[in-house]
């Protein structure tokens, strides 16, 4: 998926991880897929919140019915997203969440 704005082009720095363009019962969503194997999860945590606000921006002008959501896989969100100041920021930024299983690449919960 495409997200040029401007002069701003925001998939250069994703490297293995994406933003993938899809459907969910008829409406359009992108989802940015995060893995969290940094050293520092706080420190992915905050670079997923940058790129998530920025994609969130980039498409209120240029896709403004697609919705941005986070995949991470289930072990984040059980062991780090259950974390209460993560909790906050997720609610505070109103970050919405994929949980996804690794091993399967299925989605086991939708947390909006």
């Amino acid at each position: 998926m495409d997200l040029t704005i401007g002069e701003v082009e925001l998939l250069a720095d994703l490297g293995a991880e994406r933003v993938i363009g899809a459907e969910r019962n008829n409406e359009k969503i992108a989802v940015e897929i995060k893995s969290f194997e940094g050293q520092s999860p706080v420190s992915e945590f905050h670079k997923a919140i940058g790129q998530y606000e920025n994609y969130r921006l980039s498409l209120e002008e240029l896709e403004p019915e697609r919705r941005v959501w986070l995949a991470i896989p289930e072990q984040v969100w059980q062991k780090f997203f259950q974390r209460p100041f993560i909790k906050k920021a997720v609610q505070r930024f109103e970050i919405e969440i994929i949980v996804f299983n690794p091993e399967t690449s299925l989605i086991t919960a939708w947390i909006n």
